[in-house]
């Protein structure tokens, strides 16, 4: 199977080629997200037989301010390449987030959970969703949370560099989610187009870590992990604000992902294993 994947340097992206190294990767400089048109032109012009979108505005605050051109990225993009899959026939997968919620409650959100964003970025990615939905062809939309890995700007390596300087942190505790290592979603992305491009039916999807944890409980783990001294101090959301609002409640229901296509939640612990591993070495 040969795949067509947008994005190069984000971390899904780099774990994608890690794992296909024969895919068709195309970066910013060959498909820039800024322009819709150039990368359904992209989807039109390939021979491969999917295609992942692993390339996204990413950057949460800042979307705040930026909210227009966010929303052409995650947004007119995507939906621009959705149209093009669609009219050549290809499985389209799409990477999304847990923004799209509310945050409210404290039980895990199903696939088919009324969405209600609070914030630019899950606006902007509401966006995309929308628009891969209704391009009418194959899809996968999987949403995700917390990504982390050993590459670009992810709170594992925030945690490690400041665990290193600091006897101790403070790290909000009050916001619960499951923590995705990006290499396990390369992996569910790479075995959803090839079970897409024999004929399974995408849809609307979950895929995060287990266990559920907080930023603080995941902080604990990444110093013993990597042996670190520094403490750290459970705080409320209230006392670190942030442009963006961020969801308390980032639990995903993946349940369904697994019935469809076999993949279960990774353990979130044995992927920071590999990660302190690979950022040592």
């Amino acid at each position: 199977m040969k795949l067509l994947i947008f994005g190069k340097t984000g971390q899904v992206a780099r774990e994608l080629q890690r794992l296909v190294p024969d895919a068709t990767c195309l970066g910013r400089d060959e498909a820039d997200l800024t322009n819709p048109a150039a990368c359904a032109a992209a989807i039109t012009a390939t021979r491969a037989d999917a295609v992942i979108n692993a390339a996204a505005w990413t950057a949460v605050d800042k979307a705040e301010a930026e909210e227009a051109a966010a929303t052409v990225v995650n947004g007119a993009a995507p939906t621009a390449m959705a149209r093009a899959a669609a009219a050549r026939g290809l499985p389209f997968l799409h990477i999304s987030t847990d923004y799209v919620f509310d945050g409210a409650g404290d039980q895990p959100f199903a696939p088919d959970h009324p969405t209600a964003p609070q914030n630019a970025y899950g606006r902007s990615k509401l966006a995309g969703e929308e628009g891969v939905c209704a391009a009418g062809g194959n899809h996968l939309i999987l949403r995700t949370s917390w990504v982390v890995s050993a590459h670009g700007t992810n709170f594992v390596k925030t945690m490690l560099r400041l665990g290193k300087e600091r006897e101790s942190l403070n790290v909000v505790a009050d916001q619960i989610g499951g923590p995705t290592p990006a290499a396990a979603i390369a992996d569910a992305l790479v075995a959803a187009a090839k079970a897409m491009a024999q004929g399974a039916q995408g849809g609307t999807h979950h895929f995060s870590g287990q266990p559920d944890t907080s930023w603080a409980g995941f902080a604990r783990a990444i110093m013993a992990e990597a042996n670190l001294p520094c403490r750290i101090t459970d705080i409320p959301t209230t006392d670190y604000p942030t442009p963006a609002r961020r969801p308390l409640n980032s639990r995903l229901d993946c349940s369904a992902f697994t019935t469809a296509f076999g993949i279960p939640r990774p353990d979130w612990r044995q992927g920071l294993t590999a990660i302190v591993k690979e950022l040592t070495q």
